[in-house]
């Protein structure tokens, strides 16, 4: 469960592989003192290059570590009818033709791409609810456009499903469903190579790369992002679609090597990301930047922050946090991430205060996005364990579900 304490989970995880605290910490190569100290609750949080190297000393995936966000506790329960229908819908039965689709009218790409573009917005919202319910029927009118009519119109066909089922990935990593994920990730790629956008495999190489940061597998998410970002510098760097995939990847491919412990490397590959947003803005726009990856000198201050917290700098994450310019359309999910690095920055420099302030702003704005990130939870834990309770924090507990 989401308020377990994390030494807890360690504690069990290492019983069940059979591991001394002294072995799990060779294992994992950090000190035996930091395991002991959150197995004793001394230690109520860790950080995340420290929790994917535990992950890596248990053998298991990082969410085992960091336990599921509030809105999609554990519950042991089997798979609601909605997931059910997702995973059909990304996994249809073999040799199934591709059903016709219902209604009047005429599904064309079109059509289908406004309907996507409908369908990220939502995601971007955290309405997944709402995506649970519709995406399987989206999947399906998507399946059948790419096996019908003329070479070029199941290329287009293939373009919206390959989209189709990236969007199906990032609702199941986001439900805690990594092998699914993978599996609509591996569809989406079959699908992208059938495509006419020359810039949908990467795009879905992106998030691969983030599925599997996820699973703890870190060398192979920064060879994905690296392999898929030199061939879109080589064959789509003209424009400005291209820039913002290959952004994307270079700011993944420094994620995973600052979760593996190299914050310099990651520092420098950021940088080097952040001069390429000049290039944006001699190149004509982005038709439809909800299609596309997100890439922007915001995106990357964002990005920057949270390497920042992680690597224990929190007075060089503020002072990041306090240059960025948020534009109108960020996504709420973006501006939650940058939200709730700000809170975790000043819980480490004891400004509890501001923390809460930070999380109510976040409530506010982004009720939905704070429900779905671990991280929240964390930081109320670590509020909670200090000796000062600034107004407003027993509120946020209670509204995360987190134990008193």
């Amino acid at each position: 469960m989401a308020s377990e304490h994390l030494g807890d989970r360690i504690a069990r995880l290492r019983r069940l592989a059979d591991l001394t605290q002294e072995r799990l910490a060779e294992r994992a190569g950090v000190s035996v003192d930091v395991v002991r100290k959150l197995e004793q609750h001394r230690k109520h949080s860790a950080r995340l290059p420290t929790l994917h190297a535990l992950a890596s000393g248990l053998g298991v995936e990082l969410s085992a570590l960091v336990g599921d966000p509030p809105a999609v506790p554990s519950t042991g329960d089997g798979d609601s009818p909605q997931l059910v229908a997702l995973r059909r819908a990304v996994m249809p039965p073999l040799f199934a033709p591709p059903a016709e689709p219902n209604g009047t009218t005429r599904l064309t790409p079109v059509l289908m791409r406004r309907q996507l573009s409908d369908a990220w917005t939502a995601y971007h919202d955290a309405a997944f609810g709402q995506l649970m319910n519709d995406l399987p029927g989206l999947l399906a009118d998507a399946r059948f456009l790419s096996a019908i009519g003329t070479p070029e119109d199941r290329a287009a066909g293939s373009a919206v499903h390959g989209k189709a089922l990236q969007l199906a990935g990032h609702l199941a990593i986001r439900l805690g469903k990594t092998d699914l994920a993978l599996s609509a990730l591996e569809r989406a790629m079959s699908a992208a190579e059938q495509s006419s956008d020359p810039l949908l495999t990467p795009m879905i190489s992106n998030s691969v790369a983030w599925n599997y940061q996820r699973q703890n597998r870190l060398e192979d998410a920064t060879q994905v992002a690296v392999y898929a970002a030199d061939r879109v510098e080589r064959e789509q760097s003209d424009t400005a679609e291209g820039v913002r995939v290959w952004g994307g990847l270079v700011m993944s491919a420094a994620t995973s090597a600052a979760r593996s412990g190299n914050y310099e490397s990651a520092s420098d590959m950021m940088k080097v990301a952040e001069g390429a947003t000049k290039r944006l803005a001699k190149l004509p726009p982005v038709v439809d930047g909800k299609m596309v990856s997100v890439f922007s000198r915001s995106s990357i201050r964002i990005e920057r922050v949270r390497l920042a917290v992680q690597h224990a700098r929190p007075d060089e994450a503020l002072q990041l946090a306090r240059g960025i310019r948020l534009p109108s359309d960020t996504p709420p999910s973006w501006r939650t991430w940058l939200l709730l690095d700000i809170a975790r920055a000043h819980v480490d420099l004891g400004n509890a205060d501001e923390a809460v302030q930070t999380l109510m702003r976040l409530k506010r704005i982004a009720p939905a996005w704070m429900r779905h990130h671990t991280l929240t939870v964390t930081i109320i834990q670590d509020l909670r364990a200090g000796p000062y309770h600034p107004p407003g924090l027993r509120k946020l507990a209670e509204s995360l579900g987190v134990a008193h």
